[in-house]
């Protein structure tokens, strides 16, 4: 399972013409799901997530998490991230996990943060979406379970 994490000062998801998700302070997770990746790698990057320490304290210094500062996490399905770039110009996506299993994934791993008092939004999955951020720093980071 692999993440790519954005702070950000607001993020939106706009499908057909339609915002239909939205957060403030937080994090922008693009979630990629490997046809490997089980319910433990679910809870290891939602226990990782919660508890990364990506804010910055009185000090300017990054030392507090989504917790401490009371953020929102907007969670998007990204199956690209599973893409294989090696061999030749196109990517493979062989590694990504067939649709009706990733998303089975994708929300016990909103549940599981929603489970740790975090307030979560998400994008739709499966559907062609546009995100909208404002990336704070920039700060960006990129988490895997492999």
């Amino acid at each position: 399972m692999i993440a790519l994490l954005q702070k950000v000062n607001k993020a939106s998801v706009e499908v057909e013409g339609e915002t239909i998700s939205e957060i403030g302070k937080g994090i922008l997770v693009f979630l990629g799901i490997d046809k490997n990746d089980s319910k433990n790698d679910v809870e290891y990057l939602a226990e990782k997530l919660v508890n990364l320490r990506i804010f910055e304290d009185n000090n300017s210094k990054m030392n507090l998490s989504i917790k401490d500062v009371g953020g929102e996490i907007m969670v998007v399905s990204e199956f690209t991230l599973a893409g294989d770039c090696k061999k030749g110009n196109r990517p493979s996506f062989d590694k990504a996990m067939p649709p009706e299993e990733a998303e089975k994934l994708y929300r016990d791993f909103i549940d599981s943060l929603r489970s740790k008092g975090i307030p979560v939004k998400e994008g739709v999955f499966r559907s062609f979406m546009h995100v909208s951020l404002i990336n704070e720093g920039p700060v960006t980071f990129i988490l895997n379970t492999r």
